[in-house]
């Protein structure tokens, strides 16, 4: 599993014209499964970044979590996050996870992250998608499941 995370001042989602979601503050999240993914191996992401500290405090240090700011999220399926670009010049997708896991996963990560968070926004799973976002820093993290795990 990888998630992207952009921390931002805002950001929207839509599709055909229609914005489906949109926050302010808070994280732009692009969520890339594999077929090995898990509820298990979500729960260990999920984890980590809900509790990362990106957010400035009153001395302008990173040390506030989503929480800690009131904190919004706008979480995007995106299987492209598992492109092979090794051969040639067309990215291969094989690694990326089938689309009924991948979309069952996904659901789950935003009860979860509903659990945890007041505003949670969301794309539309496998839909074309236009994402508009103001990248706070720029601040932008990747997590990958295979170096967490």
């Amino acid at each position: 599993m990888k998630f992207v995370i952009q921390r931002v001042t805002g950001a929207s989602v839509s599709v055909e014209g229609e914005t489906v979601g949109a926050i302010r503050n808070g994280f732009l999240v692009l969520i890339g499964v594999t077929d090995t993914d898990t509820e298990a191996v979500a729960d260990k992401m999920l984890r980590k970044m809900l509790n990362l500290r990106i957010f400035e405090d009153e001395n302008g240090k990173t040390n506030l979590a989503l929480k800690d700011v009131n904190g919004s999220l706008l979480l995007v399926s995106q299987f492209t996050l598992y492109a092979d670009c090794r051969k040639g010049n067309r990215p291969s997708f094989v690694k990326a996870g089938a689309p009924e896991h991948a979309k069952q996963l996904y659901e789950y990560i935003i009860e979860e992250c509903r659990k945890e968070c007041g505003n949670v926004q969301c794309g539309i799973f496998g839909a074309h998608m236009k994402i508009e976002l103001v990248n706070d820093g720029p601040f932008t993290v990747v997590l990958d499941s295979e170096e967490l795990m």
